[in-house]
């Protein structure tokens, strides 16, 4: 197996100087560090990630502690961010904390035991223990799709990378409205999560700017889960003067509507309208075609890399909140005819400290 001083030999430096190109510990000019690179592809060595780690403080990994892994929408944000690690060297060690707290803070300190470099994480709805350990141990981290603003002047204390919630289904409220209704529900998601939350607000504020009463009894919660969807559907159903159009806070919940309509025998749009929240490939072969927003989600995995790159590199910056755009997927679900299907971004500024 060759070592490092053979890819010394073979491009005529010396061994600190393939030890600088490899860890990156001081600048080496590009010819010199060319010749090295093509030393190693020309042996075919591979470095000591471990003797390595020792030299640099570093094992160039990421922890990524994410619920519902198999949940589509998780499944792409993994997806962005181990592409974005792979792009800049890093390894990735997943764990699935179950959105249970208790369990979210041992899968996060078992991954700071093993040593990576920082993390990015989705915090449960109930997370100060995890919020706890991350700031006693001083781990550089990155908080995923759902921001935590917990000090008093609003600022937060982590890196936060998000999309946008408030704004987009306040649209979905607001083109439900247009097309003529006026008892509009939602099956929102697990309370305590900032998602849930921004897009209650998103809901009520599409509601106001149509004109519309808030009915308390329209807005009910499907704990972002099939099974607790379908029952909340259930009893938006059952209600003396039910909805005659559903808006669902995520992928999941939209299953478990859909379930519940079935079961009642009812059609989409003839007998109510339906929008969701979170696009997902199948979305597009329901009949009918399911309009929906549509998260960015691969870019969010990948951005949330970046921005713990950068805390990597500068320890000191202030924490920022990155909140990317989503796409409003105009189908046929809603009540409106057939037309090609055109996302439209919704634009947003990126909030939070400049880089």
């Amino acid at each position: 197996m060759p070592t490092m001083a053979d890819v010394a030999r073979c491009a005529g430096v010396s061994v600190a100087t393939v030890s600088h190109v490899l860890n990156d510990t001081r600048p080496v000019l590009p010819h010199t560090r060319q010749a090295v690179l093509d030393a190693i592809d020309e042996l075919g060595y591979t470095p000591n990630t471990l003797a390595r780690s020792l030299v640099t403080s570093r094992t160039r990994s990421i922890g990524l502690a994410v619920s519902a892994i198999s949940n589509p929408y998780f499944t792409e944000i993994l997806q962005g961010v181990e592409a974005g690690a792979l792009e800049h060297g890093y390894s990735l060690l997943i764990a699935d904390p179950h959105d249970d707290p208790e369990h979210e803070r041992k899968v996060v300190q078992l991954l700071h035991e093993r040593r990576v470099d920082g993390m990015i994480v989705a915090p449960s709805a109930d997370p100060p223990d995890l919020l706890a350990y991350l700031t006693r141990h001083d781990v550089p981290a990155v908080l995923l799709d759902r921001v935590i603003d917990d000090r008093a002047d609003g600022a937060p204390r982590f890196d936060q990378v998000c999309a946008e919630n408030a704004e987009p289904m306040a649209l979905l409220v607001a083109h439900l409205a247009d097309l003529g209704h006026r008892r509009i529900a939602l099956v929102a998601g697990l309370p305590g999560l900032s998602t849930t939350s921004e897009r209650i607000s998103g809901y009520r504020h599409g509601l106001a700017a149509a004109g519309l009463p808030c009915d308390a009894r329209l807005l009910v919660h499907g704990d972002s889960a099939t099974a607790g969807a379908e029952r909340a559907t259930e009893a938006l159903l059952a209600l003396a003067a039910p909805p005659t159009a559903l808006v669902t806070g995520n992928n999941a919940m939209t299953i478990g509507a859909l379930r519940a309509l079935r079961e009642r025998g009812m059609s989409v749009p003839d007998d109510i309208a339906l929008c969701c929240f979170d696009d997902f490939a199948w979305a597009d072969l329901f009949a009918p075609r399911l309009t929906a927003i549509a998260q960015p989600s691969k870019e969010i995995g990948a951005r949330a890399v970046q921005v713990l790159l950068d805390r990597l590199a500068t320890p000191d910056r202030p924490p920022r909140t990155v909140r990317l755009p989503c796409a409003f997927v105009h189908r046929t679900s809603c009540g409106c005819p057939e037309q090609p299907a055109r996302p439209k971004t919704l634009q947003s500024p990126e909030k939070g400290t400049a880089p």
